[in-house]
């Protein structure tokens, strides 16, 4: 099993001319049997607010498994990002049933580890303030709390069994144990035999019901070093890190969705505690299933298990709008790296028109060997190593980025880089797609997705995500039909009004010699 930040980058022109194709067949074989994506899908709701989806494949016995929470880093407070995230890593560790071997010996363990540690990073925080200005009996009082809480964690750990969920789902032939958490979702999934579905559900509805924060301090540390190694000590992230903070001012898009390092170590079991009341009662999750099912029994086995789980309150809404971007943003990040750049230039989130567009523009630049960007940066141009491009980051909700990125070939530099790709846009502003291009686009997006999807755990992760972030699977057929709609005419329009130099964000990664960086952008003006 492993646990990952991830961000939800679907392509929604794409993922629905998949399920479009791939479900106008026969659960028994991919191709063969018309039926339509309305009848295959069958959906139940349960008084609690929880949203099965259901579809029938018999080919093995077997059904992949997709819990999808509508919560992810936008939903986090000021002093707490990182929550969501950390919140997925406690998932795993048990319940009051599963991960331990004795809960009401543990718990008030528990408790009193958990009064100590919150005491203990109060206590070094005002030491830190204090700094020169520390008394001994200051420090004399941080250094009892400190083995007072090690000794408690050791009372704790007797208590733990360890990885026993993970166990669990292994012995009876679970694969593909993982969970991800995004701007806007966090998903947990599970493909096991279906005769192993009473298990799942008793496992499943124990940990949405009654988790235990067990091991807490010890995986804010993992969380830390988890950060570390991909942001802090990582070229890439540390500049798409800077890079989408610069892009947003107001909207919490801006804020990593791993978290700043100051909020994860202030982190509290009652701020992780008060966050999984909020945010993951039955009523904010879907859960889709596609295999081996008798979708009758399925639904009674869920109202046995999660039907039980009350619904969770109405979270606060998600009130801050963007402001209108009013000039160029630039941004450089200091590495002892080879450089590289991302653009980004904002757009409308899901559900806008303009969206659809954005999604074939995408693929028109970026999308395989034959793309616009890879033809001339890559190939003939050569100045470039890698390029491409991403129609939604970092999330979905809400208006988002159009972001383009390039490594250059040495020894070009970024802005050499820069100034083509800003070419190319402006071909797509100045240049009408040819028809027969327009058509191989779709015609790969179709062939792409529908090999993607064809598994049951690709087809129960696009079910659940769409539920979630458009409110309604169905989503997929209405946006199939609009990006087929999408015209020349539109990506020009497109173009010409979000690909601006005032709409626009660029980060620069500068390569550190000697204690001196090497210049990423010449004096002057590269930009259109």
């Amino acid at each position: 099993m492993t646990t990952h930040v991830s961000r939800v980058t679907r392509h929604a022109s794409r993922v629905a001319v998949c399920l479009f194709v791939l479900l106008s067949f026969d659960a028994g074989s991919p191709f063969a049997g018309p039926s339509s994506l309305a009848d295959r899908v069958i959906e139940h709701k349960l008084a609690n607010g929880l949203t099965v989806l259901m579809v029938e494949r018999h080919q093995t016995p077997v059904v992949s498994i997709n819990i999808t929470f509508g919560v992810g880093g936008v939903n986090e407070q000021v002093g707490q990002t990182g929550l969501a995230h950390f919140y997925e890593h406690m998932a795993f560790k048990g319940t009051r049933t599963v991960g331990t071997k004795d809960y009401q010996k543990e718990k008030p363990v528990l408790d009193e580890l958990h009064r100590v540690g919150t005491l203990l990073d109060q206590r070094q925080r005002e030491l830190a303030k204090k700094g020169a200005a520390a008394t001994k009996e200051d420090r004399a009082a941080v250094e009892s709390l400190q083995a007072r809480m090690t000794d408690l964690q050791n009372q704790a750990a007797q208590f733990v069994v360890g990885n026993e969920m993970a166990l669990l789902y292994q012995r009876h032939g679970g694969v593909g144990l993982n969970a991800s958490t995004g701007k806007d979702l966090t998903r947990y999934t599970i493909s096991l035999p279906s005769n192993r579905l009473p298990l799942w559900a008793a496992i499943e509805s124990d940990r949405m019901a009654n988790p235990v924060l067990r091991e807490f301090y010890k995986e804010r540390g993992v969380v830390m070093e988890e950060r570390r190694l991909r942001n802090d000590d990582s070229p890439n992230g540390l500049l798409f890190e800077t890079f989408t903070s610069a892009a947003f001012r107001a909207h919490p898009y801006a804020v990593p969705t791993i978290g700043w390092g100051s909020d994860i170590l202030a982190l509290t079991p009652a701020d992780t505690e008060a966050f999984f009341k909020t945010y993951y009662g039955p009523n904010r999750a879907v859960i889709a299933l596609v295999g081996d099912i008798n979708p009758k029994e399925v639904i009674e086995l869920i109202e046995r298990t999660f039907g039980k789980i009350p619904a969770a309150p109405t979270p606060p809404p998600l009130a801050t709008v963007e402001p209108e971007q009013r000039g160029e943003r630039r941004v450089e990040v200091e590495f002892d790296a080879e450089p590289s750049l991302a653009i980004g230039y904002h757009k409308p989130g899901l559900g806008h028109p303009d969206d659809d567009v954005f999604d074939v523009i995408e693929a028109v630049l970026s999308d395989g060997l034959t793309s616009r960007l890879h033809t001339t940066l890559v190939r003939e141009k050569r100045l470039a190593a890698t390029v491409g491009s991403d129609a939604n980051y970092p999330g979905v909700r809400a208006p988002n980025l159009f972001i383009l990125t390039a490594t250059p070939l040495a020894p070009h530099t970024t802005a050499e880089v820069e100034a083509a790709i800003y070419q190319e846009l402006d071909r797509l502003k100045t240049e009408p797609v040819s028809a027969r291009e327009l058509e191989k686009v779709i015609n790969n997006l179709d062939a792409d997705l529908v090999r993607a999807l064809r598994s049951n755990g690709g087809l129960a992760s696009q079910l659940a995500l769409y539920q979630t972030v458009a409110g309604d699977w169905r989503y997929v057929l209405q946006s199939r039909d609009r990006v087929a709609a999408v015209t020349a005419a539109d990506i020009q329009r497109v173009a010409v009004q979000y690909f601006i130099k005032s709409n626009r964000t660029v980060g620069v990664l500068v390569k550190k010699e000697r204690g001196k960086k090497v210049a990423a952008l010449p004096t002057g003006e590269v930009a259109r």
